[in-house]
């Protein structure tokens, strides 16, 4: 685990990148910022995670380190030592974690509830959605509080990589760590405007297949009868209207992704 901290003092912002190894975007959004030398009205601590997963190229060693929360010292696996470890260096720290999906292009942001943390931030960064995901946040980072995921894009592309360096430079200038970025840049100074958040309500199963197809679009509304994906060409169709999270044909071995509800929008 690589930690970096800038600026003067004991940090309470702290920003996570590689927590899976597959996901470069993040470590190339630390180093970048690494490499701007700005000033800092408030410390920071910059964090990048499963280092040996992340040499490996794998998006984890033993154990997916996003499910392996709280963690233990003595942890029989690398991830959940490494979980405890990380968890330890973040106490008492407002934190983003940086990844990216293989199912959609755009960022967003995920939080477990919506409380003073995320409404406080998460209308500042350059997001589409929030996804509160409190009934599926076993073992996960975001179960810690004042803690914000967010997707960055597509996994190994340019577009995260950009994207990643921008939501940072937004939640610290949300968090009171760096002045806004000027207009020019694809962040807003005055904050986005109204924001849609969704709701996990439950996993997408994938039936025992060889190939695997999704036929509708995230954060897009599946009405009821529509087909939305396919198992060696045998349609699923919707039994109730549900707005698809993470939805993609392989990004996840057991399910396509997940439905949820829209809950709100928030400035």
């Amino acid at each position: 685990m690589r930690i970096v901290e800038l600026g003067d003092g004991r940090p309470e912002i702290a920003v996570v990148a590689a927590i899976h190894g597959d996901e470069p975007c993040g470590v190339r959004a630390v180093d970048r910022l690494i490499a701007d030398e700005m000033a800092y009205e408030r410390p920071i601590k910059l964090i990048v995670a499963n280092e040996e997963a992340l040499e490996a190229g794998e998006r984890y060693l033993e154990e997916d380190l996003n499910r392996a929360f709280p963690g233990d010292p003595d942890a029989d696996t690398h991830e959940g030592r490494l979980a405890h470890q990380l968890l330890s260096e973040l106490t008492g720290c407002t934190t983003l974690a940086l990844h990216s999906t293989q199912s959609y292009a755009e960022p967003f942001a995920v939080i477990d509830t919506m409380d003073e943390v995320a409404r406080g931030v998460a209308p500042h960064l350059p997001v589409e959605a929030v996804v509160q995901t409190d009934a599926f946040t076993e073992g996960r980072l975001i179960e810690d509080p004042h803690t914000i995921e967010v997707e960055c894009g597509l996994q190994g592309s340019e577009e995260a990589a950009d994207n990643a360096y921008w939501l940072v430079r937004a939640f610290l200038a949300a968090t009171g760590a760096l002045s806004a970025p000027g207009s020019e840049s694809v962040v807003d100074a005055g904050g986005r405007g109204d924001v849609d958040v969704f709701r996990l309500s439950e996993r997408i199963p994938k039936p025992s297949a060889t190939e695997y197809e999704v036929f509708v679009h995230n954060f897009e509304r599946v009405e009821v009868g529509e087909r939305f994906a396919a198992a060696d060409g045998e349609p699923l169709i919707a039994e109730t209207p549900f707005y698809p999270v993470l939805l993609s044909a392989y990004g996840y071995e057991h399910e396509f992704g997940y439905a949820a509800e829209y809950v709100d929008s928030f400035a």
